[in-house]
């Protein structure tokens, strides 16, 4: 069981997501956790993304290509 949080949403937003979850027969909060969850994983590797394009911008990265990294991997 997890905390309860409490958001504000537009009427818009509240009624589409009702909408939604009567269609659908889903509780309205299930598409709620979903749609943030997506979005923290989304974030949290834009943030993955960004420090690796730092690590390589600081030379302590590099790019290869796909034929590199497969042959690494064979060989």
């Amino acid at each position: 069981m997890g905390k309860h949080a409490a958001i504000k949403l537009p009427d818009e937003t509240i009624e589409r997501l009702e909408a939604l979850a009567e269609r659908t027969g889903r509780d309205p909060s299930e598409y709620v956790v979903e749609a943030v969850e997506q979005l923290l994983e989304d974030m949290e590797d834009l943030r993955l993304a960004e420090e690796a394009m730092q690590r390589i911008e600081r030379g302590e990265s590099q790019i290869i290509s796909g034929e590199e990294f497969w042959r690494g991997l064979v060989d």
